[in-house]
């Protein structure tokens, strides 16, 4: 791997992964994995009424990219909406396949921009945010 895809900012990102602990009552947890890279991620929340993230419990085990992605989603996914955690996943998907030049309005998300052409980082990228997009999704209905 290149020195631009683990970068400074990266492992920064990667060593303050915040609400690193499961959750004691979940109303859902979802835990997904890369086949490629071997990278997992399980990720425990609680929705209200509105379907807003009101906590939320993670558990990371994933190379550094998959790190620094479990960072940035969890340091804005409590307050979040369903819908916002859904749109933050499909727009980061775009963003690194190429389908789209941005990554959307979840913030910090164009760190991963280097990333783009390393088609097998992708997966460990995207699991925290398809895990948290899932748990809330089936912590609302």
């Amino acid at each position: 791997m290149t020195t631009a895809l683990y970068n400074r900012d990266i492992l920064r990102l990667a060593a303050s992964i915040p609400h690193q602990a499961p959750l004691e009552r979940p109303q859902a947890s979802v835990e997904k994995r890369s086949p490629v890279c071997g990278s997992k991620v399980r990720v425990d929340v609680v929705v209200d009424e509105a379907g807003r993230v009101t906590a939320l419990g993670q558990e990371v085990k994933a190379c550094a990219l998959g790190q620094a992605s479990a960072a940035l989603m969890g340091a804005r996914a409590i307050g979040s909406s369903r819908a916002e955690l859904v749109e933050a996943r499909d727009a980061l998907a775009a963003y690194l396949s190429g389908a789209r030049e941005d990554p959307g309005d979840w913030p910090g998300l164009d760190i991963f921009r280097d990333a783009r052409a390393f088609t097998a980082r992708h997966a460990s990228i995207l699991l925290p945010f398809e895990a948290a997009a899932e748990a809330a999704e089936e912590a609302g209905s």
